[in-house]
């Protein structure tokens, strides 16, 4: 059954951060995910998952200055030097909180841009990154973003996403399959999960209602069926609950019940 992962950078906003581990336990959520650990030291956090029985599955590189308006560098030429100093940071946090993917944002690039430089750029930091993190067995992931909510993202097709893992050939690069940013940028999620997940290129699963991006089960996506196909095809990664609240967050997961036997 689906094993769903709570995303402490959206849900629990009615509490500050550090405090959001223990309502996801309280809530039943056994593993957690987020954005970015940096503002905090890797003891704290690991302190609070242990501390909660939960599990680390996911979180950012770095990601450039977030707060200006970047989106990520891995695509940037000559951001490279700072990408790799993002990496070696990243996985130090990686092994301290025993997480084992990381997801390198690519980043903005402008209106008409040639994308050549930007691809060459993006599959070289990729390849470091992944040889960095394969010495201490932690997956990279690269995740197509629709260009509604982050105009000029570099990525945002699966089957771009998909061509440039199998261009780098590493093992541990991987996909991350949002299905909201999908469903808006590709649609016919069916067909995509029924033809990207045997390929075993895609590591990790997030959720969101489509358009407004709250519960999951609100808007135009049939979750039991999408989770039906997700078991159906044997994928036994993680599920990120990326959304935002319509209201409280714990009122709000009344959803999960629909899933006999799943982790809340």
């Amino acid at each position: 059954m689906p094993r769903f992962a709570a995303n402490l950078s959206t849900l629990y906003p009615e509490h500050d951060f550090p405090d959001r581990f223990a309502a996801a336990a309280s809530d039943g959520f056994e593993a957690v995910e987020y954005l970015f650990p940096y503002a905090y030291e890797a003891t704290e956090l690991r302190r609070r998952l242990d501390a909660h029985g939960l599990q680390q599955v996911l979180f950012n590189a770095p990601p450039g200055n977030w707060d200006a308006g970047e989106r990520g560098i891995a695509a940037l030429p000559g951001r490279e030097a700072e990408v790799r100093d993002g990496v070696d940071r990243a996985l130090e946090y990686a092994t301290a909180l025993d997480c084992p993917r990381v997801h390198m944002m690519a980043g903005l690039v402008p209106q008409n841009a040639d994308p050549a430089p930007y691809r060459a750029t993006y599959l070289s930091n990729l390849a470091y990154a992944a040889e960095q993190a394969a010495t201490v067995g932690v997956d990279i992931l690269i995740e197509p973003i629709n260009g509604r909510d982050m105009p000029g993202y570099f990525l945002n097709r699966q089957a771009d996403a998909h061509a440039v893992v199998k261009e780098v050939s590493a093992p541990n690069l991987k996909v991350q399959l949002d299905l909201y940013h999908c469903q808006i940028v590709d649609g016919d999620l069916t067909a995509t999960l029924r033809r990207d997940l045997p390929t075993g290129r895609v590591a990790h699963l997030q959720i969101a209602g489509v358009p407004d991006r709250h519960e999951p089960d609100a808007g135009e996506l049939n979750l039991r069926h999408l989770m039906s196909v997700v078991d159906e095809l044997g994928f036994d990664g993680w599920i990120g609950c990326e959304y935002f609240p319509k209201a409280g967050t714990s009122e709000g997961l009344g959803w999960r019940h629909m899933f006999q036997g799943e982790n809340a």
